[in-house]
């Protein structure tokens, strides 16, 4: 026999490493630049919201201070400045605001006519000499004067004093004398707040582009200069109030970077975060990807050469057996050594010799593989394709942040995690007749009406409800002994609505399941989506509040617009079924209000007043509805 150019061995080899290279490299390439995308987006958004966050509290903060501030000296002025009540207040004041130094009335005309006041308190437990107020006044008169002109200045102390200390001098009219108001107090309580313990790092600059808070404390301390740093220079050329950007600094380092401009003394609160350090765990992904794919590029090249032997050994046992039939010896003694292709390649090769009776004889065998019961059923129409419209009770429940919760567990922990739930979850929709139609992920679809109904849409609506219930119990038993990273709290939102769908046997000839369609059905998921803003864990809608206000009870919600509604709908939050007595913390003795659901489930109460419903009402589309 001649010699082959190319084995079989190589040749598998050569195409399974074509493959592997092609395919996990395109995946990993894929995967590695849709979620760097998606984590650079997420990185700007938390930047940006940190950011606002911190420009809030330090407006808040800042506010405070000044409006106390305002607060006693308007006191002092109608009960005079020297009187012991005027003394006593002074004293009362700096007790309540032990965060303030020393307030100074300067009028600009000679320094034994400005009043001081001074928290002891302060000095002696921060070691403080009362003579580098003075030292302060000397080293800023200029915005001292200008302040009794009318301008505001926040102006940091710290190098001075050598501990955070912020200088606030405001414009002060006082029985009609202009003068200039200077506020020295501890900027402690904005460092802590700005110290967020995260990659991202936010600060306060004033007019002059001086850093006033700082996580790094030596940097405020010998008064630094943040004037070229172009995320400021930025700042001061726009007439924006806040903004989110990139920017490269003189190192050639790129950060996310977003600031905010407060209304007090042209002070600026800017956040950023090195773009490395936000893409590291990408990077990192994507090294462990490579390595992963070399590991699997070396066992697979292993086993196809090895896989390959099973194939050549009898490949070659066939050639020699054609010689013999080359050569007139029909008769070939060849046993099969595997039951794949190879193997029936070999059977047929010993069964050639026996004619077209023996082939239909194998024809016959095969066809034995098909299932000719299917085919019969579908040539008498039995498989058909169509639906009903009935009133139903649609539910959507939702595992609230599954994602965070998902991506620190392993994939058979995620598994083993989610069959523990759903199993809960499925036997609250079993034991109350109502049908699982499908699960998305974490998120549950049931159906309560269809294909059977328990009598009335209100009655299908009444099982819902107490499955929803009887979930909420269930969630707490489950959460009984957890807590954690890999076992964490979970929580739930459940939205149901009620209304006309279509019901049957939806699909294609090929593959069909049972299910519901119609925009009830999209309402219900739209319903669920609003429990995290409106903070509940049970909304239904106003179809279902309806069918069974008298045996429920509920709190109403702010209305809502939803996408394909004329007018706002009404959303009503469960809260319980006074007169159930089978549902392990509902009845007599379950929750009254939605303050105490909200307390025994540990959800947050919202700030409707910071929420726009209409914006976080989510537009979910389910698959096939």
């Amino acid at each position: 026999m001649d010699k082959v150019r190319f084995s079989i061995g190589l040749k598998l080899v050569l195409i399974i490493t074509a493959l592997v290279l092609i395919s996990l490299g395109l995946v990993t390439f894929i995967v590695s630049y849709f979620v760097g995308q998606d984590t650079q987006i997420t990185a700007e958004d938390n930047n940006h919201t940190l950011n606002m966050r911190s420009a809030a509290s330090a407006e808040y903060e800042l506010s405070s201070i000044q409006s106390n501030t305002f607060l006693l000296l308007d006191m002092l002025d109608s009960i005079g400045n020297t009187s012991a009540l005027s003394r006593q207040a002074s004293s009362f004041f700096f007790e309540r605001n032990q965060n303030i130094m020393s307030i100074i009335l300067y009028n600009g005309v000679t320094k034994k006519d400005d009043r001081f006041l001074v928290s002891d308190r302060f000095l002696l437990s921060n070691d403080i000499d009362q003579d580098l107020i003075g030292t302060f006044e000397q080293q800023n008169k200029e915005y001292m004067e200008r302040a009794v002109k009318g301008e505001v200045f926040v102006l940091s102390a710290a190098p001075i004093f050598e501990l955070p200390i912020l200088a606030m001098l405001y414009p002060w009219r006082e029985s009609g004398l202009e003068q200039a108001a200077i506020i020295l107090f501890s900027a402690e309580s904005l460092t802590e707040i700005f110290s967020t313990g995260s990659v991202n790092n936010s600060f306060i600059v004033n007019h002059n582009e001086d850093l006033l808070v700082h996580n790094d404390f030596e940097l405020v301390k010998v008064g630094a200069n943040f004037g070229n740093l172009p995320i400021v220079q930025e700042m001061r050329a726009n007439d924006d109030t806040n903004r989110q950007t990139i920017y490269t600094d003189e190192n050639g380092v790129e950060y996310y970077a977003a600031y905010s401009k407060l209304s007090i003394g042209d002070c600026g609160v800017i956040t950023t975060v090195p773009k490395a350090s936000v893409l590291k765990p990408v990077y990192d992904t994507l090294r462990r990807n490579i390595y992963l794919m070399a590991a699997v590029l070396f066992v697979a090249i292993l086993f196809i050469w090895f896989f390959s032997k099973t194939i050549s050994s009898p490949v070659k046992d066939l050639a020699d057996a054609s010689d013999q039939i080359e050569q007139g010896h029909f008769e070939v003694d060849l046993v099969p050594r595997s039951h794949d292709e190879i193997g029936l390649l070999t059977e047929r090769f010993v069964s050639m010799g026996k004619g077209l009776a023996e082939r239909e004889r194998l024809k016959d065998t095969f066809g034995r593989f098909i299932n000719k019961e299917i085919a019969e059923k579908a040539a008498r129409g039995e498989l058909t394709l169509g639906g009903e419209t009935k009133e139903v009770t649609i539910f959507f429940s939702d595992i609230r942040s599954f994602t965070a919760i998902s991506e620190k567990l392993e994939p058979y922990e995620v598994v083993e995690f989610l069959n523990d739930y759903m199993t809960r979850m499925v036997d609250c929709v079993n034991v109350t007749h109502g049908v699982v139609d499908k699960f998305i992920g974490d998120a549950v679809m049931a159906v309560w009406g269809a294909p059977i109904s328990d009598g009335s849409p209100a009655q299908d609506a009444l099982n819902c409800v107490r499955a929803a219930l009887m979930m909420r119990s269930a969630l707490l038993e489950f959460n009984k002994g957890r807590g954690g990273v890999k076992k964490p709290i979970i929580k739930i939102g459940c939205g149901i609505n009620t209304g006309s769908v279509i019901a049957g046997q939806i699909g294609s000839s090929q593959r069909m399941e049972y299910t519901v369609i119609g925009d009830a059905v999209n309402f219900a998921s739209r319903t669920e989506s609003l429990n995290k803003p409106l903070g509940t864990d049970i909304l239904i809608t106003e179809n279902t509040y309806n069918l069974i206000k008298d045996h429920v009870l509920v709190e109403q919600m702010p209305s809502v617009t939803v996408k394909g509604k004329e007018k706002p709908v009404s959303m009503y939050a469960v809260v319980n079924m006074p007169r159930v007595t089978d549902i392990p913390g509902a009845g007599p003795d379950g929750p009254k209000t939605m303050a105490e659901v909200r307390e025994l489930l540990g959800i947050p109460v919202p700030d409707y007043a910071k929420v726009n419903l209409d914006e976080e009402e989510k537009k979910y589309k389910i698959q096939g509805q």
